[in-house]
């Protein structure tokens, strides 16, 4: 089993409703997207400063299935609206036994 782990912080402008659309992009890829077996999306509530904003915790059977996750042109589309929505991000990757 792979665990793809992404954090994201988005920027001010239309904040709030970009963090929405992003978490409802991203939760369509269940059933679109055939290699992903299992999707955890979540809104911050901390108001830390270390905080991010949006983070998506999902599982593959393989590095194989997260490659095809990360090509498949629904994914691809959900890219391009956080790409333009937000600041930065940032990923890991592991195997789970």
């Amino acid at each position: 089993m792979v665990v793809h782990i992404v954090l994201f912080k988005f920027k001010e402008e239309n904040k709030k409703a970009n963090i929405i659309q992003a978490k409802q992009m991203l939760e369509n890829l269940m059933g679109a997207v055939p290699s992903l077996k299992s999707m955890d999306v979540g809104i911050n509530f901390s108001d830390e400063e270390r905080a991010m904003d949006l983070s998506i915790i999902t599982a593959f059977e393989s590095k194989e299935g997260l490659d095809a996750y990360a090509i498949h042109p629904e994914h691809l589309k959900v890219v391009e609206f956080i790409k333009y929505a937000a600041e930065y991000s940032k990923v890991t990757d592991y195997f789970r036994d």
